[in-house]
């Protein structure tokens, strides 16, 4: 019960954070100047430059079809919470005393983007979304065979277009730099700075191997029992292991070393609990 207070009171935590972030992204670089980002709240920016319209109440109004998306494909409680989140984030762009901060155009696209993508990410840590893009793009690849990586890219095509004809060319340039800030730090918040990799390694000296990701990596290892599939069929051991992206180096050269016919397969994994790979202190 203790456990499951604590974990509660950290989403929360983290959705207020992500807020109060996107709404300073917002009421101090991006408002001011005129400038868009991507997905729903790009749209919102959108119509509030050309029809004037408050973005408050833009941004509640746009997202409640994605709202109504959530419930169906992910749950009532993500439904709830990122309800809750739209309008906490409506309510602080006409409360906060938010002051622009700048007026050169790369700071504004590079600052927004970056403290509206931490808004986006840390809410998305906290289990829910003030953006419903990634909501549609899953409910649309269900249907379809586009990935939800190609839906949100063509559904912010649309969206720099039309603001290169709204707004202008150079605004539309600021706002692919926005939202790649913005994505870029999103990726960051959700899937972890370190950016944990996958490593399967099939070779005839396995044994040297595993030994040297254990004592000098301090690194866990689990073995596979396979069966070899080209030629002479054997038996094999397939190692498997997880480490950090700046640990990748390391293990590479140690196995070219150790055996440089080893056959090795990378996999990026968004994020992991527990495991010796948590416990252990980088090297």
């Amino acid at each position: 019960m203790k456990s499951k207070k604590l974990n509660i009171a950290k989403n929360i935590f983290l959705i207020i954070c992500g807020i109060v972030s996107a709404c300073f992204g917002l009421k101090s670089f991006l408002l001011p100047s005129g400038f868009i980002d991507g997905g729903v709240t790009g749209i919102s920016l959108l119509i509030s430059n050309i029809t004037k319209l408050n973005l408050s109440y833009l941004i509640i109004i746009i997202n409640i079809p994605f709202v109504i998306l959530g419930y169906r494909q992910i749950g009532k409680v993500f439904a709830i919470k990122t309800s809750i989140a739209i309008s906490l984030l409506a309510i602080l762009l006409i409360i906060a005393p938010f002051k622009p901060i700048t007026h050169d155009p790369l700071l504004i696209a590079f600052f927004g983007g970056l403290f509206l993508g931490g808004g986006i990410g840390l809410a998305m840590r906290g289990g829910c979304v003030i953006d419903g893009t990634e909501v549609l793009a899953l409910y649309i690849s269900k249907k379809s065979t586009l990935t939800v990586g190609n839906i949100i890219l063509i559904l912010n095509i649309i969206i720099f277009a039309f603001a290169a004809i709204f707004l202008g060319i150079d605004k539309a340039l600021y706002a692919i730099l926005t939202y790649l800030s913005a994505s870029n730090t999103v990726d960051y918040i959700v899937n972890g700075i370190e950016q944990y990799t996958g490593v399967t390694v099939i070779s005839e000296k396995n044994d040297r191997i595993k030994k040297f990701i254990i004592n000098q990596m301090k690194r866990g290892v689990t073995i596979y029992k396979g069966e070899g599939g080209y030629g002479e069929k054997k038996d094999i051991d397939i190692l498997y292991t997880v480490v950090t992206k700046l640990e990748m180096s390391k293990l590479q050269t140690a196995i070219r070393q150790i055996d440089p016919d080893a056959f090795v397969i990378q996999q990026q994994i968004a994020d992991i609990k527990g495991g010796v790979v948590k416990r252990q202190a980088l090297h």
